[in-house]
């Protein structure tokens, strides 16, 4: 009897990590691409986002698509590392995530929502709570008002879901990165594991079935596939490869959008012409900022109106979209500007014939 509960610890200790991507073998074949989707809503103060990825089951030898969902973090101050595919010894082999204070090296995958292959900028923790970055996370700024806006610039902006290897990504990590590893660090915590477990169970997400675009390709809470609460598939794209995991959504605010670029120095020889059309190209960019920070004004008040009334979520989407609207054309009013006045720049004089030519 002894024996049998022996077999049976060792085989109940043996099933989460087998679920969970970590396995003792390597794969001739490397995972497929990142599929392109959008990040349900977060469901709550405290969530963070962990992105999907692709696991391996041995049993059928086919990967399968891990849903990108929200979890709690084990410990205040703890961030997600995600786990990466890599290259060595003739194989890809899976490099397990984890929570730690710091974010460790992934791989260099642009997972997108904050992880663009380096470090993450989805959050931030401060005196214990944790801080979303909007521009880069899909939150009900309603309910969660610890919330900020800083862009994430993103040098790798493909697709592959592998580092090393034919065609893989090529980062390595950096002295910070490895120092992390040193870390105390804690694995996925049992909502993860569950969550993959559901995920190696549904045919449907299945490379082989799926064609790297899986049916659920992530979730507003770990282990619920059901879209009418939050999942959400894989996009149709019929955009090369090389275009990031994730697409980036278009400005809701003008607070969203990137500062206003000034043009490079005009050299027409001459000076006088020169000086007068950097003259209106500050009182461009002047008015457009005051346009800017109109238009952010007049958006945050109807924001404190909203949480006032405790409208609804229809209601809350509705301005929101209405919001949006109003910044692209913010934004096309301002471009068409911009391509006026740079009609209007001054060009080089000519350079006179010589005599007899």
């Amino acid at each position: 009897m002894r024996t049998i509960r022996f077999l049976l610890v060792l085989l109940i200790l043996a099933i989460p990590a087998t679920i969970f991507g970590q396995i003792g073998i390597r794969i001739a074949i490397g995972p497929p691409m990142l599929p392109v989707y959008e990040q349900p809503i977060c469901p709550g103060d405290g969530f963070m986002w962990t992105p999907g990825y692709w696991a391996y089951d041995d049993s059928i030898s086919d990967y399968y698509w891990v849903p990108g969902t929200w979890v709690q973090a084990p410990e205040v101050g703890f961030l997600w590392t995600p786990g990466y595919w890599g290259w060595g010894e003739g194989g890809y082999f899976f490099n397990e995530g984890y929570w730690g204070e710091t974010v460790g090296f992934y791989g260099g995958i642009n997972y997108g929502f904050g992880y663009w292959g380096g470090g993450y900028g989805g959050g931030r923790w401060n005196n214990g709570h944790f801080f979303y970055n909007r521009s880069v996370n899909n939150i009900d700024v309603v309910n969660i008002h610890n919330v900020y806006d800083e862009r994430v610039e993103v040098s790798n902006v493909n697709r592959v879901s592998y580092n090393g290897g034919t065609g893989g990504i090529s980062a390595r990590p950096t002295p910070e990165q490895q120092s992390a590893t040193g870390q105390r660090h804690i694995p996925a915590v049992a909502a993860q594991t569950e969550h993959a477990q559901a995920a190696r169970a549904n045919p449907e997400q299945r490379a082989g079935v799926n064609h790297g675009k899986p049916v659920i390709a992530a979730t507003a809470r770990p282990g619920d596939f059901n879209q009418e609460h939050g999942a959400v598939g894989a996009r149709e794209t019929s955009e090369p490869s090389s275009r990031a995991a994730t697409e980036t959504r278009p400005a809701v605010h003008p607070k969203d959008l990137a500062p206003i670029a000034r043009p490079a120095p005009v050299n027409s020889g001459n000076a006088g012409a020169d000086k007068k059309y950097e003259q209106q190209q500050d009182k461009l960019i002047a008015k457009q900022t005051q346009e800017r920070q109109a238009l952010q004004q007049k958006q945050d008040s109807e924001h404190q109106q909203l949480a006032r009334q405790k409208a609804s979520d229809a209601k809350t989407q509705q301005v929101e979209q209405k919001h949006q609207q109003q910044t692209q054309q913010l934004v096309q009013k301002h471009t068409a500007q911009q391509q006026s006045l740079q009609a209007r720049q001054p060009q080089p004089r000519a350079s006179e014939p010589r005599n007899g030519r």
